[in-house]
């Protein structure tokens, strides 16, 4: 097997060879509060990746993947991003829903979905939050029961990223009436395009909407497609979040320092950099962001282990909570100029674009409030909040 150094080379000189041509004019479109930019050509681009072997690279060879091990797929997020590489369209699928599968599904499963996964085939959406039930998952109100040999489901999900333009849904739904909180639930697979499924793209701060409400009335999936037993989503879901953490978090480092060093440059041009209190908020968020990536690498173990911990959520929080804050540095370094949009009718530049999404970096893949919780009573064994 190649040596860390040997693959991150092999890496560094694929993107650079590739992205070129059609494909050139991709580097730094997508991502968060800008999913919306060419998608198209980014799906594109992803299944070349694909035909190249270059998709779920951390996945076993048996999945399709390359069995890279841990620090060569560190190695590979750094790489995509610092090549400023297009944000993933299969992410979802990828991160999430692959590895779950092949630590908690079924051979049949495996084979069914895993392979057009690794392909960019079908894309892939997380059916958890409703809208009472956020990050609170344990509220879930969404049910589905067995009708023969189909899982019937209704109910509402709310903030699934990309289920406009995603073939399925991984849902956590109640499947045991009368049961309450985290009992009861399972993880079932449905497919979207299907009378019965309803997608409402939500109208974001930046003007875009890459999340949607999605609504079950009677859809319907095949029996087998549930992950686990029933009962066990809660166990399966947690899995999943934990796997959202994983390494690829280290590649998304690499673009909030680019955030940071944009920041800099601009309070440099601009004579921000010249106002002791600003100088003192950009030596924090530099500090800030060597913190992120420590705990980033530290809680690596767990994922070597095959399913990182509830210890995620610490480093949820301060990525979240930092985000956000930069995102106020780059409006306090614009002054003025950051109120006014660069054009008609609704035209945002970077940093105003930072400022306004990372508003929801606290929010959404679990709240800070719901992530101190978990950390207070699974980390460090704290009585557990009263609930009514």
């Amino acid at each position: 097997m190649a040596s860390v150094e040997e693959f991150r080379t092999e890496v560094r000189h694929w993107l650079k060879a590739n992205l070129t041509g059609e494909f050139g004019n991709l580097r730094g479109r997508g991502g968060p509060g800008r999913e919306h930019e060419a998608f198209a050509e980014r799906l594109a681009w992803e299944r070349h990746m694909a035909t190249a072997g270059w998709t779920c690279v951390g996945w076993p060879e048996e999945y399709g993947g390359r069995g890279a091990t841990l620090e060569q797929q560190v190695a590979f997020h750094e790489e995509y991003a610092l090549a400023n590489a297009p944000a993933r369209v299969n992410h979802i699928g990828e991160q999430l829903l692959g590895p779950t599968l092949i630590a908690f599904g079924t051979p049949a499963q495996r084979a069914r979905f895993l392979p057009r996964i690794v392909a960019v085939e079908e894309l892939w959406c997380q059916g958890y939050s409703e809208p009472d039930a956020g990050s609170d998952l344990a509220n879930v109100r969404t049910r589905a029961r067995l009708d023969g040999e189909e899982w019937v489901v209704t109910g509402q999900k709310t903030w699934t990223s990309l289920a406009h333009e995603s073939d399925w849904c991984f849902v956590v739904a109640r499947t045991e009436p009368g049961s309450i909180r985290h009992r009861g639930l399972s993880y079932l697979l449905v497919p979207l395009d299907q009378p019965g499924v309803q997608v409402r793209p939500i109208t974001q701060l930046t003007g875009t909407s890459e999340f949607n409400e999605v609504f079950f009335d009677g859809a319907r999936t095949p029996a087998a497609n549930i992950v686990a037993a029933p009962g066990d989503g809660w166990k399966v879901a947690m899995a999943t979040l934990g796997f959202e953490r994983g390494v690829s978090t280290l590649g998304q480092q690499v673009g909030f320092r680019r955030e940071l060093e944009a920041v800099i440059e601009r309070a440099r041009r601009n004579g921000a950099a010249k106002d002791p209190l600003i100088r003192d908020r950009i030596a924090r968020a530099w500090t800030g962001l060597e913190i992120i990536r420590c705990h980033a690498l530290r809680m690596l173990d767990g994922v070597a282990a095959g399913a990182p911990g509830p210890e995620t959520s610490i480093g949820k929080i301060f990525w979240a909570t930092w985000h956000r804050d930069l995102g106020e540095l780059a409006m306090d370094v614009c002054g003025a100029d950051g109120m006014l949009a660069a054009g008609e009718p609704y035209d945002l530049d970077d940093f105003q674009r930072l400022f306004l999404f990372s508003r929801a970096d606290t929010l959404y893949a679990g709240s800070n409030e719901i992530q101190r919780n978990i950390i207070a009573e699974r980390v460090l064994g704290l009585p557990k909040e009263a609930r009514p």
